[in-house]
């Protein structure tokens, strides 16, 4: 229900939200309909925000940022009392429960930086050494030629 001071209705539009929160009108559209976010409608059908949508929109965005799935967004706004938006504190609480996750992310990613060192150049063409598609040659025993691409396994 949007909030009423001096008979003033604190609203935006979805070009007003885009605009403060720097999020395409589009991109909006699609946190709605995932339920990331909620808009009432005017007569002429046209969406409401409330202001502190703001506020979700900004945990959203810096959510993705730092790699959390919209999934786990979702599940994250749902636990919220009342769909109300995120507060430091429980921003506090979420980013706690997330830090196990991002800091196993960095490292694969360590990881994956280390191992790309030793294979530049090799252009996964020598899969008996690549430690990247390859390690310790485990497909060589399946045959000789590549066995192996982005995960997928051939015969």
């Amino acid at each position: 229900m949007p909030r009423i001071e001096g008979g003033k209705t604190h609203v935006l539009t979805v070009g007003e939200l885009s605009a403060r929160s720097g999020v395409a009108p589009s991109a909006l559209h699609f946190y709605e309909r995932e339920g990331l976010i909620s808009a009432e409608r005017t007569a002429g059908n046209q969406r409401r925000y409330r202001r502190d949508t703001l506020r979700r929109v900004a945990f959203i965005r810096v959510s993705q940022r730092v790699g959390v799935p919209l999934a786990r967004i979702r599940l994250a706004l749902d636990s919220l009392p009342s769909g109300r938006t995120p507060t430091k504190a429980d921003w506090a609480r979420l980013s706690r429960m997330w830090r196990s996750e991002l800091d196993e992310r960095i490292a694969a990613l360590e990881h994956l930086r280390d191992d790309l060192t030793g294979c530049i150049g090799c252009g996964c063409l020598s899969l008996r050494t690549c430690t990247l598609q390859n390690p310790s040659d485990t497909l060589g025993a399946t045959g000789t030629g590549p066995r192996r691409w982005d995960d997928v396994t051939t015969s």
